[in-house]
């Protein structure tokens, strides 16, 4: 079985409310996390919601990264796309749930295109 890509969706829990609402903090952790994964960064956006909260997006050759944060309650959802064989979604995991100081963090993989025969293409 051949796939596209991996995708990993993290849930990680108990992180510090300071930490989450920091839109600067949280680019600069996504940007390493894809760095020490061994991706390839191509753009960055990140936006402060007012209460709260920090949303964004590290574009990446290989796919993206994304986390959404919900600091009132330690909470972030994180979402790492590759594509390829050179990067390790769950190295960019690994990474985050250290520097965001969480207490728990589950993550699932999933497995994006996968062929198990050799696409046919029609012509039109």
């Amino acid at each position: 079985m051949n796939a596209l890509g991996r995708h990993i969706l993290a849930e990680i829990y108990g992180c510090s409310a300071d930490m989450l609402n920091n839109a600067d903090i949280i680019e600069k952790c996504m940007v390493e996390a894809a760095l020490r994964a061994g991706a390839e960064v191509r753009e960055v956006a990140f936006h402060k919601f007012s209460p709260q909260g920090v949303s964004g997006v590290v574009v990446i050759s290989e796919s993206h990264l994304t986390i959404h944060t919900w600091p009132e309650l330690g909470y972030a959802a994180v979402d790492v796309f590759t594509c390829g064989d050179t990067v390790n979604p769950w190295d960019a995991c690994n990474y985050l749930g250290e520097m965001l100081k969480a207490k728990d963090m589950t993550a699932t993989e999933v497995k994006r295109g996968i062929f198990n025969e050799p696409v046919k293409v029609a012509n039109y």
